[in-house]
């Protein structure tokens, strides 16, 4: 029998679940359109961000997707059976089996995404492909390289030679301590577009990220601080904090050496600089500012 609603609203697409009611709420249901599961808990705090962001995501689908609520303190069976060891832990289900998920607080707009590719309305290629990359920026703003990792290789599956997306994921490798895996990335960038921005600018982190042979930042500060006047040994400081992704201290210590000694090996340490405003984006705070300043010992 089909329910009529007097009011004319429909149903709401969220509810709570039991193990109990599993099978009707999620098994069954999901052979008639996708059904999502959230494990969650009251004392869990990544679930109480997710779950309002869920929600709204799934109400906004108007009704092409279901949402269910199960709380595995109370119902632990089909967490159990699922193999969550740790929440939030969101499972897709269509045609009574899991299909898609997730586990840990993500991006609101991978939130959507995932909702939006359920409910059979991603969009085009660019639309996924700019979704993607805004995922990445969110993890990355969280502190979840590896995250970032994930979206920028999503949007390469869409697009195989997205400088955006083989730029980033070559910069969250070199984070991560991978540089040869960062090498390689940057190494499939099609001839025609190694002049792209976001590609020299990864090229250059990469450079960067290597040039901290002489040792780590403590051990050579130590010694500017002994001899300041060596602008040798405050060049590998420079040199050791990039490498270490301290752009800003880096850039502090090249300046140091411009004002004291404008073309200093052959004008090294401003070279060295532009490759820093390169690595950081010229756009990024640490290039305009540094520019600023750069100008300002030039021109005084």
């Amino acid at each position: 029998m089909t329910a009529t609603y007097l009011d004319g609203a429909a149903p709401d697409p969220v509810s709570a679940g039991t193990d109990a009611s599993f099978m009707a709420d999620v098994i069954q249901a999901s052979q008639q359109q996708p059904v999502i599961v959230d494990f969650w808990a009251p004392w869990c705090g990544p679930c109480r961000q997710l779950t309002p962001a869920l929600e709204k995501h799934v109400r906004a689908a108007g009704g092409r997707v279901k949402m269910v609520k199960i709380n595995i303190d109370e119902n632990p069976q089909f967490a159990g059976r699922m193999g969550v060891q740790s929440i939030p832990a969101v499972f897709a289900f269509s045609g009574g089996r899991p299909v898609d998920g997730f586990m840990g607080a993500v991006p609101d707009s991978q939130i959507k995404t995932f909702i939006d590719r359920l409910a059979g309305g991603a969009g085009d290629r660019g639309d996924d492909v700019a979704a993607h990359l805004a995922e990445a920026q969110e993890s990355l703003a969280l502190g979840d390289p590896a995250g970032a990792a994930q979206s920028y290789e999503m949007a390469l599956q869409v697009e195989p030679e997205n400088v955006k997306a083989l730029a980033g994921l070559a910069r969250v490798y070199m984070m991560m301590g991978e540089r040869d895996q960062a090498r390689e990335i940057l190494a499939t960038v099609p001839e025609d577009k190694r002049n792209d921005a976001d590609v020299q600018g990864a090229l250059a982190a990469l450079e960067l990220s290597q040039d901290g042979a002489s040792g780590p930042s403590s051990a050579l500060r130590a010694k500017v601080q002994a001899a300041p006047q060596d602008h040798a040994i405050r060049f590998d400081l420079a040199g050791a904090l990039a490498a270490e992704g301290d752009l800003e201290g880096a850039v502090d210590e090249l300046l140091a050496i411009i004002e004291a000694k404008r073309d200093w090996n052959e004008d090294a340490a401003r070279k060295q600089l532009i490759k820093i405003f390169d690595a950081a984006g010229p756009a990024s705070e640490i290039a305009k500012q540094g520019r600023r300043r750069l100008s300002a010992i030039l021109f005084s």
